[in-house]
Order: structure tokens, then C-alpha cells, then sequence
């Protein structure tokens, strides 16, 4: 009975449904707004970039945008070894816009894979369709690079586990943007706020307070950073107010910002201030709205612990 349950999970699953049959028109709106989600809410773009980890905030190397090729593995406390694809029509011409919605939305690429939740299929699924087909739109858009990145695999017991995450994507409409809260909430999970800022188990499940911080990140020279407390208790955001909340953000929107060297043991982060910045300002308010109505959750984090 052991060995059929594990060959079901592991050969029938996962089991979402085909990719819908759609066609993505690409007109200019769409890729306006997909580029302004890919590269400032969503964070497409940070990920399926390399980013260059001497430098403070990471930014991703010139000339590596969309190639994919960053590595999340065992070194960082995943397990297996998980990298992000090229979504540059190198590898993406032949995968039709259904496909590519559904590997965005429901986390299985177009050969039935289950895509490892790093990338954050469960957020983007319960998003707005025309959201997913304006990134979609966007990502059509990017110059083709040939680059062939590794394979994403997992460790046991994950290479079973991981056919049991995708599920059928849950769609709703973006809220109105003049309900600050509500779209704030849509905003945050889309930027997969919750994602980081709460604490979560090997098998990402939230073990903490939504919202309440203290998620560790390993970084590669074995220093842990953790996530901010970001609701509005004193130990959070709570004394913050909106204008500090939107400047916090534009810090590093400035086109003259230059990242300093981050050496072994200085602090880093894994915060991806870089994209975030860019998100305009009424964004930024109605997602400081929003965490402003969130339970005040007590919690001091340890933000930073060196490895030296």
C-alpha cells in the first residue's frame, strides 16, 4: 500500500488540469503593466536573473536579466537543489501562453512538472487573469538569450512531496484601487509579503504569526538574515507612518545609488529593495494600509547574525 501511495504521488501527480487555451493579444497596456508587475511587484525579473551577492542588495549582473540561472540549494537550507529558468523566448518560444499561465499560476511546467514553491505559483494564483497575461505579455517581449540553465531537483523525501503543492489556481479580480485596504492586500500577495516575513517549516508552512517576521535566510558565507516584523506592533511597524513607510521604499530608487561590497560577516539582505523601489507611490500607500490594519503581533526579530 506504501509503494502504490508513493507511485501515485510520484507518477500521477500533480494533477491540475491542461493548460487553457488562450492567446495573449501583447498590446501595449498589457506589456506596460507586465513589466511594471515583473520587474516591481512580483519580482519576476530578480529571480530569473544572477544576482551578485558582493554587492549590497544583490542586483542582478549586468546582462543576465531574464536568463534565469540563480541557485537556491542545500547550501541555503532547500531541499534540493532548485534553479530559476530562462524566460527569454530561448526558452520560451515553443511553450504556448496557456502553458506558460499555467506554470505561473498553478506551479506545473509544460511537461507536467511540479515547479518547487520558490517560485511563487501559490501567490500568483490567486491573482487577477489579466494581471498573469500582462506579465505574460511582457515576458514575450524580452530579447532571446541563449542560455541553457541547469536542472532544479530534489532531495528525498521533497522529490515525492513537491508533486502534492500545485493546485488549480483560485483567480479573483484586483480590487478597486480606491479601497486602500483591500488593495493593498492584493498587493501583498503578489509581492509574497506574507511569504517572507512569516515564519514557515522545511516543508513551507507557516509555523509563526502571519506577517510577524523572524524568517531566516541563510546567505552563502553562512550568515543568517531574518525578516521584518511587519505589523503594527511597537516590535513591527507600528510607530511607522505612511510617508517613513513610502521613504523606506524610494531609499534606493535613486539612479545614482551605487551598492557598496558586502565582505564575509558584514550584513546583507535578502530584501530585493532594488525592484520594490520602483512601485509607485499609491502602491506603496495602500500596501501600508493594508499591513496597518493587520493584528499587532509582538515579536523583536534578530535581524542580522554573522557568520564570524
Amino acid at each position: 500500500m506504501i509503494a502504490a501511495g508513493l507511485s501515485y504521488v510520484k507518477f500521477a501527480l500533480p494533477n491540475v488540469g491542461p493548460a487553457p487555451d488562450m492567446q495573449i493579444e501583447g498590446t501595449m497596456a498589457q506589456i506596460e503593466r507586465g513589466e511594471y508587475l515583473a520587474n516591481n511587484v512580483m519580482v519576476c525579473m530578480e529571480c530569473h536573473s544572477q544576482r551578485d551577492w558582493t554587492l549590497f542588495l544583490a542586483p542582478p549582473k549586468p546582462g543576465t536579466k531574464g536568463i534565469g540561472g540563480e541557485v537556491h540549494d542545500q547550501r541555503l537550507g532547500f531541499p534540493g537543489k532548485y534553479v530559476s529558468s530562462n524566460l527569454t523566448p530561448y526558452h520560451l518560444s515553443e511553450w504556448t501562453d496557456g502553458e506558460i499561465f499555467r506554470a505561473i499560476t498553478s506551479g506545473v511546467d509544460r511537461d507536467g512538472n511540479a515547479l518547487f514553491p520558490i517560485m511563487p505559483h501559490p501567490n500568483f494564483g490567486q491573482l487577477d487573469e489579466e494581471d498573469i497575461k500582462s506579465v505574460i505579455a511582457y515576458i514575450r517581449t524580452l530579447e532571446s538569450v541563449e542560455y541553457d540553465t541547469d536542472p532544479s531537483e530534489s532531495d528525498f523525501p521533497m522529490n515525492f512531496i513537491i508533486n502534492l503543492i500545485p493546485q488549480k489556481a483560485y483567480l479573483k479580480p484586483a480590487p478597486p484601487k480606491s479601497d486602500l485596504v483591500a488593495y493593498g492586500e492584493y498587493l501583498s500577495i503578489s509581492a509574497m509579503c506574507a511569504t517572507c516575513h512569516t515564519q514557515q517549516d522545511d516543508k513551507g508552512a507557516f509555523i509563526g504569526p502571519e506577517f510577524g517576521g523572524g524568517m531566516s535566510f541563510k546567505l552563502d558565507d553562512g550568515s543568517i538574515v531574518r525578516s521584518a516584523n511587519l505589523t503594527p506592533s511597537p516590535t513591527g511597524i507600528g510607530t511607522w507612518t505612511r510617508e517613513s513607510f513610502i521613504q523606506r521604499f524610494k531609499e534606493y530608487a535613486d539612479s545614482t545609488y551605487v551598492p557598496h561590497v558586502v565582505n564575509e560577516g558584514d550584513f546583507q539582505t535578502t530584501m530585493p529593495w532594488s525592484s520594490y523601489s520602483h512601485m509607485t507611490e499609491d502602491d506603496l500607500a495602500a500596501l501600508f494600509e493594508y499591513l496597518q490594519s493587520l493584528t499587532p503581533v509582538d515579536n523583536i526579530v534578530e535581524k542580522f547574525t554573522p557568520s564570524i
